[in-house]
């Protein structure tokens, strides 16, 4: 498995195929083996390269003491394109990644061809990372199902996972966040193959330090490139909201509701998720699929 230095890190990446460069970003508690269903498929017609996170397996793993940090990510999938020759690329992102990808357009653009943006946790558009009492009641005023969902995610999930990962007890962590990201139901589906790569990319950092990046819709409604918007026809309700406040404003978007999918989509309903995003991707190339 070949592996790129990026910002002093050793990251393992596949790649296959031909053409314009697409790029496979994944997200939280996952690597490079969640994109197995595209990677094959999506060598037919591009360039298509996926890459395990800094800290994600089976690269080196986090450092006592390190912080696990969004704007480090970010700069390195930033390298990623460019140290691998892939400019202008498709960045096709899920979750944190589909957020790191978001990030790179507003602040890279001209690196960025298009975006397939498969609901990303851009929380941040609303409250704060740690969110004071009156950022939630100003929010609760505004949008309240929004701000329901917001809580109820925050209060049901994350919170508790926290709490967990303090006791070190990785195994409730995983299933307080599985729970919280996909859904009762989606998460008690889950193969134990699948349930082993979301123990391999626990990262208590992650979950002690959250970082995500603030947004403000000004930024936002700056992307230049080309978006598609993913979301799971059976996600819980926090990833709708947020598309839904995406929808409204990225200039050039569109979007697509995967069929029987929670959070995961492009492992739960691969078919239809690939269809989406080739036929998404075939508007924006120079080469017609």
């Amino acid at each position: 498995m070949p592996a790129a230095n990026i910002n002093g890190a050793l990251l393992r990446y596949e790649e296959t195929g031909e053409g314009e460069a697409l790029i496979l970003v994944h997200g939280s508690a996952s690597d490079m083996r969640t994109w197995h269903p595209q990677l094959q498929e999506f060598g037919k017609f591009y360039r298509t390269i996926s890459y395990s996170r800094r800290y994600h397996w089976p690269n080196e793993p986090i450092r006592e003491g390190v912080d696990y940090a969004m704007a480090e990510h970010v700069h390195d999938l930033q390298t990623v394109v460019e140290a691998l020759h892939a400019i202008p690329a498709h960045l096709v992102g899920h979750s944190y990644g589909a957020f790191l990808s978001l990030l790179v357009a507003i602040h890279s653009p001209k690196i960025v061809r298009s975006l397939v943006l498969a609901e990303p946790p851009a929380i941040t558009l609303f409250v704060s990372n740690r969110p004071r009492p009156v950022e939630l009641l100003r929010l609760l005023l505004r949008r309240p199902r929004t701000a329901a969902a917001i809580l109820k995610f925050g209060v049901r999930g994350v919170a508790p996972a926290e709490a967990a990962a303090r006791r070190n007890d990785m195994e409730e962590v995983l299933r307080l966040f599985g729970t919280a990201t996909l859904g009762a139901v989606a998460y008690h589906r889950l193969p134990e193959a699948r349930r082993e790569q979301a123990r391999a990319n626990l990262i208590k950092a992650e979950l002690l330090e959250p970082g995500f990046a603030q947004l403000d819709d000004d930024s936002v409604r700056r992307v230049q490139s080309p978006v598609l918007l993913v979301t799971g026809q059976k996600s819980p309700p926090i990833w709708h909201h947020i598309s839904k406040r995406l929808e409204i404003l990225i200039p050039n978007m569109e979007r697509v509701e995967i069929k029987q999918a929670s959070h995961i989509m492009h492992e739960d309903n691969p078919q239809d998720y690939n269809t989406a995003v080739l036929s998404f991707l075939a508007k924006h190339s120079f080469r017609q699929i």
